[in-house]
């Protein structure tokens, strides 16, 4: 049997690969990242006597750039943001793209929101949105309770 030594320094086309799964699994608990390692708006969610409210942070957007659908009792906040600029100089042109997207969902308690009434605000970098409770959701004051 004859031994044989190995040059691991060839093995360099292989780097960026490892690298990238190294870093992969050394942030696996940071949730404000997706798997093609953009950011994911953070989400706030308050809870009042009378409504919910959602406030997602995505300062750069406008309005425009934000769909936000209901379907059945899961609402779903997406974005999807294409920009493309070109530069043209004497001998040369400089291309740039950048595409942002993100998507987060929520289910939402039929017995508890009023689905037919939500509202959506975008101002200064924060999307709000307003989920009403129902009536019959909606904290009731304290009562005494008198015994006979």
């Amino acid at each position: 049997m004859k031994l044989a030594k190995r040059n691991w320094n060839n093995l360099s086309m292989f780097s960026p690969m490892f690298d990238d799964f190294n870093r992969e699994l050394l942030n696996w608990g940071n949730k404000n990242y997706s798997p093609t390692s953009t950011t994911v708006p953070a989400v706030n969610i308050k809870e009042n006597g009378d409504n919910f409210e959602v406030e997602v942070a995505a300062p750069g957007m406008a309005k425009e750039d934000f769909k936000i659908t209901l379907d059945g009792n899961l609402l779903t906040i997406s974005s999807a943001k294409e920009e493309q600029h070109e530069e043209q100089k004497d001998h040369y042109t400089r291309r740039e793209f950048s595409y942002q997207s993100f998507q987060r969902s929520f289910e939402l308690q039929k017995d508890v929101v009023d689905q037919d009434n939500i509202e959506a605000h975008y101002e200064n970098g924060m999307l709000k949105l307003t989920i009403p409770k129902k009536e019959e959701a909606k904290q009731k004051e304290p009562r005494t309770i008198y015994i006979s």
